[in-house]
């Protein structure tokens, strides 16, 4: 039997990582300023950049979940962590008290895609546990900060910013 959880769950993180990407700048930039890290900062290309990483180890783990017909552990623990990250943007903008990268995204894009990846697994009568989860964050937390840190050794490009990120860096 083909899933098709897998290739929901990397669709639905593709639309959400694309806004992610867009208004990841603008999110940066608050930051920045509010803590006075300048590190923090980050233009489009660095932000392009950092998803693209994060897309290659979705992308993996999601291929590995259609090639084992959901039997692999680092498509469960991607299932489980993708669907765990949903809250840390919630968490993230209410800290903030203002909207972050990814937030408008997670719960009406990034959660259905999760929750129908996990819910054909429970079909197939694999449902995903508390394992999966800790692996997932122990997995996707470091690969996260990872793509972060590389992308930040990418030149920045002051003047390439996108208008986009102009326009919620304003906000």
């Amino acid at each position: 039997m083909k899933l098709r959880g897998p290739s929901l769950l990397f669709a639905a993180w593709a639309i959400h990582d694309v806004e992610e990407a867009l208004a990841f700048p603008a999110t940066c930039e608050h930051l920045a300023a509010r803590s006075g890290v300048g590190a923090l900062r980050l233009d489009a290309r660095q932000s392009w950049f950092a998803v693209g990483l994060m897309g290659i180890a979705v992308a993996t783990a999601c291929w590995q979940g259609a090639r084992t017909g959901g039997r692999s552990r680092l498509y469960r623990a991607t299932v489980a962590g993708l669907e765990a990250h949903v809250y840390t943007h919630i968490a993230g903008s209410l800290a903030l008290r203002r909207y972050t990268a990814g937030a408008a995204t997670a719960v009406p894009v990034m959660l259905p895609g999760a929750r129908a990846a996990r819910n054909e697994l429970r079909l197939l009568g694999q449902p995903v546990n508390s394992q999966d989860l800790a692996r997932g964050a122990s997995l996707l937390v470091p690969t996260a900060v990872l793509s972060q840190l590389v992308a930040r050794l990418v030149p920045r490009r002051e003047k390439g910013r996108s208008h986009v990120s102009r326009t919620l860096q304003r906000r």
